[in-house]
């Protein structure tokens, strides 16, 4: 019968002989045994495939072969086998050498062994790790260049936020960005970056709400530096989170961008008028066109109302023939304004003086305001003057005055004044109202043509319609300003005039007695053209086109050319004038266009009179180019074609 002490060694022997095969077979950790002195008595297979030595080569060698030769000057083993006895374990890591002399990344345990209290030896485990202390040195070196990069980024404030808020470091972009430097702001709340308004409103707290529930927060808005000042900044925060999935905080990211705001909001307005300039362009080129036809239709009524007067005898046949003749005159005046605001009206410009053109129409100004509005004049001593169609201008004005006049209904103060502008060379006639103001989104609409606020036929939408294409033919520019409740500011910036300037000048009629050259392509209009210069005694040759009324001309002669500038053919009317110029240079030449691009070049060459044109216009004209003497036409003319065309504008 078996011993239950042989049994028990057995049991202890086996369990021996299964440890040694386990640690001489173990292949990733070299395990071996030193004596009291630290040299290597036993070695298995794992520390001869790490360190390259074989059993018998190192057994019976002191373990410090291992250590470079720094450490073993410093006695670096020794103090590892002194700090294993004194703590009964020594764990180390650091650099080892193996049989080749290569280096490895070790990490080493050395436990001390006794027996009866007796020191044996040593139990040293070392295992080689040097990719894991490559990978290791890599972070560092990743970590440590991201530090350097987010540390010394000065685009950008890139820093971190505690999840209650704040500030945990800092970086060059924050402190160039909003003025802190690290000490003055870790450890302070990021809620005094935000305005006072949106501090009041919890924008700072919503907005790490928001990173925290939907992983990311990111908007455009106003920021404070430390300074006071605003800045427009774009910002982003994300939340931080550990492995276990818990808030640890949050990384925010601060822009400057108020420079492409600002870029973007000049775009912007740079897009809106370059929209504004083509809808402008292209309405004016349709009232352009229905305006120069229907001139035609208009001088033709009005140019033949003077032959039926006289053959009308009734009272209710003249007063219809004066019903149509009113009508015919109104819509010759929203013709014109049309034309104005299309900037296709033939113009006669002249350098002006702004001063007295403006006291020339008080009156009429006045007149039009009415008992409850107060009209004050504010103009600058020493006025500039300016380069425009004189009736265009004091058109203008009095449509301005009537438009700052409807927008104060229960009464107010109107405004007209004018001053030099050196900074722009040019002179600022600016008209302000009292009223109501006009709403931002009726603000761009206003110099639309036929846009009006006004009920229906109160207003045709054509008034500052006219004053915008008045000012942009004058090459000048047009600007309003409107608050609600506080009223609206209308200026015109004009060019200045580099002339002497002209007056006033009041219109006559005169009777002639040559002949004139009637050339027009249009038989209707030729007709009433040519009744109307009958009717101031001259004798009238009609020719249609340029190549007869050359012709005309040379055989014939005449003593007056009075040409439509728009014609068909090679040549138009002021080319036309410009060839008889040089044929005949003592040859009279008066042009009349409803609208031509082609009047645009005629400058002071040759006077140009407007279609429809009245009976004393025609006069006026004429009798300047032929010297003869003024005499009244007439009795069967209306009174009120002898009232100045701004008296009638307000009509």
């Amino acid at each position: 019968m078996v011993k239950k002490s042989d049994q028990l060694k057995r049991g202890i022997f086996e369990s021996e002989r299964s440890f040694r095969l386990l640690a001489g077979g173990a292949i990733d950790y070299g395990i071996c045994t030193l004596g009291p002195d630290g040299r290597v008595t036993n070695w298995n297979k794992g520390a001869e495939r790490i360190t390259g030595y074989p059993a018998k080569e190192i057994l019976g060698k002191h373990f410090s072969v291992f250590y470079p030769a720094e450490d073993r000057a410093s006695g670096l083993p020794a103090k590892a086998l002194q700090m294993a006895r004194k703590e009964k374990h020594a764990v180390a890591e650091g650099w080892c050498i193996r049989k080749d002399g290569t280096q490895f990344y070790a990490s080493v345990v050395i436990d001390p062994i006794y027996e009866k209290r007796k020191l044996i030896g040593y139990a040293m485990v070392t295992r080689d790790v040097t990719e894991r202390q490559q990978a290791r040195a890599d972070l560092d070196a990743s970590e440590s260049q991201f530090r350097l990069l987010v540390s010394n980024v000065t685009d950008y404030a890139l820093y971190m936020l505690t999840p209650a808020g704040i500030v945990a470091n800092w970086n060059a972009g924050g402190e160039r960005i909003k003025g802190y430097s690290p000490s003055e702001i870790i450890g302070q709340s990021f809620a005094r970056f935000y305005t006072p308004a949106d501090q009041a409103a919890g924008r700072p707290a919503r907005a790490l709400k928001i990173a925290e529930e939907t992983g990311h927060y990111e908007e455009d808005g106003w920021r404070v530096r430390k300074d006071g000042s605003f800045f427009w900044a774009s910002v982003v925060i994300d939340p931080i989170r550990d492995s276990d999935g818990s808030l640890v905080g949050f990384a925010k990211i601060t822009r400057d961008i108020s420079e492409r705001r600002e870029a973007q909001q000049k775009l912007e307005l740079v897009q809106r008028q370059l929209a504004e300039s083509q809808k402008m362009d292209a309405l004016g080129q349709l009232t352009g066109g229905v305006a120069h036809d229907f001139n035609n239709l208009l001088m033709i009524i009005s140019g033949n109302l003077h032959r039926i007067k006289r053959e009308v005898t009734s009272q209710r046949g003249q007063l219809a023939l004066s019903a149509i003749e009113t009508a015919s005159e109104r819509a010759a005046s929203l013709t014109s304004q049309l034309l104005t605001f299309a900037r296709r009206q033939s113009v006669n410009p002249q350098t002006i003086d702004v001063a007295d053109r403006i006291t020339a129409v008080r009156e009429v100004l006045s007149s039009a305001l009415g008992g409850a509005i107060k009209l004050n004049l504010e103009i600058q001593p020493d006025l500039w003057p300016i380069f425009v169609d004189p009736n265009e201008f004091e058109t203008a004005l009095i449509n301005l005055v009537v438009n700052a006049r409807d927008a104060m209904a229960s009464g107010g103060t109107l405004t007209v004044s004018a001053r030099s502008v050196p900074a722009t060379t040019e002179v600022a006639v600016s008209v302000a109202d009292t009223g109501e103001g006009i709403p931002q989104d009726v603000l761009s609409k206003v110099f639309d043509p036929f846009f009006t606020t006004k009920p229906v036929g109160k207003g045709t939408g054509l008034g500052l319609s006219q004053v915008h294409g008045f000012a942009h033919q004058a090459d000048g520019r047009i600007e309003i300003a409107s608050t609600l409740g506080k009223g609206t500011t209308v200026s015109i910036y004009l060019p200045r005039g580099t002339a002497a300037a002209t007056g006033t000048t009041a219109g006559h009629s005169v009777r002639g007695s040559a002949t004139v050259l009637l050339i027009e392509d249009n038989p209707a209009v030729a007709d009433a053209s040519t009744g109307l210069l009958e009717q101031l005694g001259y004798t009238v040759r009609w020719a249609s086109n340029a190549e007869a009324a050359l012709s005309e001309i040379e055989t014939n002669g005449v003593d007056v050319v009075f040409s439509d500038i728009v014609m068909p053919g090679k040549m138009d009317g002021l080319k036309l004038a410009r060839t008889i110029r040089d044929r005949k240079p003592e040859l009279p030449i008066l042009l009349t266009t409803g609208y031509s691009d082609s009047a645009r070049n005629v400058r002071s060459d040759f006077p140009v009179l407007r279609k429809p044109y009245r009976i004393q216009d025609l006069s006026r004209e004429l009798s300047k180019l032929t010297g003869q003497r003024s005499e009244s036409v007439s009795n069967d003319l209306p009174a009120d074609e002898y009232l100045p065309r701004k008296a009638r504008a307000r009509s």
